[in-house]
């Protein structure tokens, strides 16, 4: 299972996104560009110590990321406010690649057209859309309670 950011666009959000990955040995991808530096002091204080226990691949573009999605065979889950089965309806896959946009503005056409599958958590009407971490979150322990135990610690209980 395999976290990727779409041009991230809140420090705070990504640190926290990474500290996720981290704590849930998972990768992290992220989709550039950024809009802030990896050393802005709200990402890095998001991601405390967490940081540098996360394996973290950076793509230079879209393309670059997508030929690497290609190669590697892994399916990309686009979760978006605009998705048609729910990520719990979903029947996840060890190398899945679970896609987040930009906090802002979501993922472009052409991105949202290259998912295998579009995914939505269904939320309260007339609410706009759940912030990316805790989507993030959300869709991630789905994910990961479908294909492998949790990691509780050196605890091997599902």
């Amino acid at each position: 299972m395999r976290i990727a950011l779409y041009q991230p666009d809140i420090p705070q959000n990504t640190g926290t996104i990474l500290r996720l990955c981290a704590c849930l040995a998972v990768e992290a991808h992220i989709i550039e560009p950024a809009g802030f530096p990896v050393s802005d002091r709200h990402f890095r204080r998001a991601g405390m110590d967490y940081l540098d226990q996360v394996a973290i691949s950076r793509h230079v573009s879209w393309t670059a990321f997508r030929a690497w999605q290609q190669a590697d065979g892994g399916r990309l889950m686009l979760l978006t406010t605009k998705g048609a089965t729910s990520y719990l309806a979903h029947r996840y896959e060890d190398t899945d690649i679970l896609l987040l946009g930009r906090e802002s503005a979501g993922v472009p056409d052409e991105v949202a057209a290259s998912a295998d599958q579009r995914l939505v958590i269904p939320i309260a009407e007339g609410m706009r859309s759940l912030n990316v971490a805790v989507a993030a979150a959300m869709a991630l322990g789905e994910a990961l309670r479908q294909t492998r135990h949790a990691v509780t610690n050196g605890d091997n209980a599902p």
